[in-house]
């Protein structure tokens, strides 16, 4: 059994075979797939698809760094809105993203600790996107906010940002970018294994080898699994059960 702990299942990419997208995922083995969620815009769509699918999707709540703007309020208030229902397995994914363009960078700041303060209220985790914020991400988790838990997502960094990582609390999130040629991500599975890890395909996006440059989906799941096995040196069964593990403890799933 496998998690796909991101997905973006419900937006337009997969809007003309979705149910055959969910039946191979299925049928790979991947029996929960973790939605985060975007912001106002794709909520909706998020929310219909885990209730056409409950105990296998399972939503999140946020709002992505890339969608906070100068009106970053309004979308607050519309995710404190959506909260109230009760249906959020975990909060995000939320952080920081300087990799085209710094220009919120405060109100992204104040986004993200707004939903920490939610999580560590609600007790849940968080998915964090760090992109080219990783350093900014740790420092701000490590000087107010401690006692979260969650996964960095798409985990950007060498061994040591990785320790750090760890020691906050948090999982590494690994996709389909561990499985390309000279990928840094491979030095770290290869130092730390995969006790702290989690998979995560981030559909549509990073189809892992030999699948890159396609649509990615949740049935691609095995795939990132084997290169994770061959990199640390074990079976690919133990790293489906490890990240399985992982998961269900982090998003409080009944046990396997």
């Amino acid at each position: 059994m496998f998690v796909d702990t991101h997905a973006h299942l419900y937006t337009p990419e997969f809007d003309e075979d979705r149910e055959e997208v969910v039946a191979r995922a299925l049928a790979a083995g991947v029996n929960h797939v973790v939605l985060p969620d975007i912001d106002a815009s794709t909520r909706g769509a998020e929310l219909a698809l885990a209730a056409r699918y409950p105990g296998m999707m399972l939503p999140l709540l946020g709002v992505h760094p890339t969608s906070v703007r100068a009106g970053y309020r309004e979308e607050l208030a519309a995710l404190e809105k959506s909260l109230a229902s009760g249906v959020a397995r975990g909060i995000g994914e939320c952080g920081i993203d300087l990799y085209r363009d710094a220009t919120y960078y405060k109100e992204q700041v104040a986004a993200f600790e707004w939903q920490l303060h939610v999580a560590r209220e609600a007790r849940l985790p968080v998915i964090i996107h760090s992109r080219k914020s990783l350093r900014e991400v740790c420092d701000l988790l490590k000087r107010q906010h401690d006692n979260l838990t969650g996964i960095f997502h798409c985990f950007p960094g060498n061994v040591e940002e990785a320790r750090r990582v760890i020691d906050l609390g948090f999982l590494l999130g690994i996709g389909g970018v561990a499985t390309f040629k000279n990928a840094a991500m491979g030095e770290v599975v290869r130092a730390l294994g995969v006790d702290r890890v989690v998979l995560e395909t981030d559909a549509p996006y990073l189809a892992p080898v030999p699948r890159r440059g396609e649509r990615n989906e949740s049935a691609y799941i095995p795939l990132v699994a084997a290169k994770l096995a061959e990199l640390a040196g074990r079976s690919i069964e133990e790293v489906a059960e490890v990240t399985t593990r992982n998961a269900f403890e982090l998003f409080s799933l009944p046990s396997q």
